[in-house]
């Protein structure tokens, strides 16, 4: 029976493709898509200008003596704590000259104490009369002269000692390096850079901004950064308008101050300053709903059946890292798909 009636539905199929007619295809599995209300809400007006992170505390470290280098603690990337050892010179020709000096100034200390005695000596004589008065002023003289030569040689000594600690380069603040300017053996002279480092804990962005800006934004002074290269948004801690104007541009620089635990934000990185100039209510749709497509700017719409349907659309300038302002192609409560590449292979855009 089971296989009679397979050869009944077989032979029916046979005469449906010879008569033309072959059977419905199958309908398309729905896809799940992860979608978002288009909305209207107040929102921060912003006016943005480009921007550039900067160290407030950025510094170069020199040699301070001549000689080889024999030591290098630390490379580029490497976080280094206040007081520690970055660079070590050969500090022995400074050793020599440190105990030269000290045995200097053990000679006039001995100088001293023998000049010291001579005028006590002088002094009794002259009570008893067996001296002159020229005699005693001549050792007190002898003795001025023998103090400030052991003056003289404690200073020498303390400038000896002081120039051979240079032979040890110390951090002066806690940071990361961001250069290093010398290899191993390599000789160093005074002035020579040995290591460039910065604070990442006090880092800030700088920006200039049309004059015309400036009222505006020392009113609100709330501002946001922009990190495109992170795609991360940061909130500014203050913004400080300087006061001077680029009489060229008609610009002014403003500083932003940004929070001390940022990771991944070093100086020179290229930002965008988003600076409050105002609220106002915006239709916005989430940024990720949003794709570019060549000229064409558009998202996926949910309809009325669950199918999404590409509509084009003209952004503004208004919204945060999570939206933005859309200006035409949408209205309130509209739905759209939150991964547009995954809509437009399940849509018929």
């Amino acid at each position: 029976m089971r296989q009679f009636a397979l050869l009944l539905a077989i032979a029916a199929a046979a005469a449906l493709a010879a008569c033309g007619e072959a059977p419905p295809p199958k309908a398309p599995p729905a896809v799940a898509l992860k979608a978002a209300a288009v909305e209207l809400r107040e929102v921060d007006l912003t006016t943005s200008a480009e921007a550039l992170v900067e160290a407030v505390r950025q510094s170069t470290v020199s040699a301070q003596i001549a000689g080889r280098i024999v030591d290098l603690r630390f490379d580029v990337g490497d976080v280094v704590k206040k007081g520690e050892v970055i660079v070590r010179i050969d500090e022995r020709a400074a050793t020599q000259a440190l105990a030269a000096s000290e045995a200097q100034v053990r000679e006039a200390e001995a100088a001293a104490r023998n000049a010291r005695v001579s005028l006590e000596r002088s002094r009794q004589l002259l009570a008893q009369k067996f001296v002159s008065q020229a005699a005693v002023d001549k050792a007190e003289a002898d003795y001025k002269q023998a103090q400030a030569r052991l003056a003289a040689m404690l200073a020498g000594a303390g400038a000896a000692a002081t120039e051979r600690s240079f032979a040890t380069v110390i951090a002066p603040y806690s940071g990361v390096v961001s250069a290093r300017h010398v290899e191993l053996g390599e000789m160093a002279v005074p002035g020579k850079p040995l290591m460039t480092g910065f604070d990442p804990s006090s880092l800030r962005a700088v920006a200039s901004v049309p004059q015309a800006q400036v009222a505006a934004i020392q009113a609100s002074g709330k501002a946001r950064l922009e990190i495109p290269s992170l795609e991360r948004w940061i909130d500014v801690r203050q913004v400080t308008v300087m006061p001077a104007a680029d009489p060229r541009t008609h610009t002014t620089r403003v500083r932003l101050e940004l929070p001390e635990d940022l990771r991944g934000v070093y100086p020179g990185v290229f930002a965008r300053a988003h600076f409050t100039v105002g609220r106002a209510p915006r239709l916005l749709v989430p940024r990720a709903a949003v794709f570019h497509r060549s000229e064409l700017t558009g998202v996926y719409v949910i309809d009325g059946k669950g199918v999404p349907r590409l509509r084009q659309i003209r952004l503004g300038t208004a919204g945060d890292e999570n939206a933005v302002e859309v200006l035409a192609g949408l209205k309130p409560g509209e739905r759209v798909a939150l991964e547009p590449v995954k809509a437009g292979m399940a849509g018929a855009g």
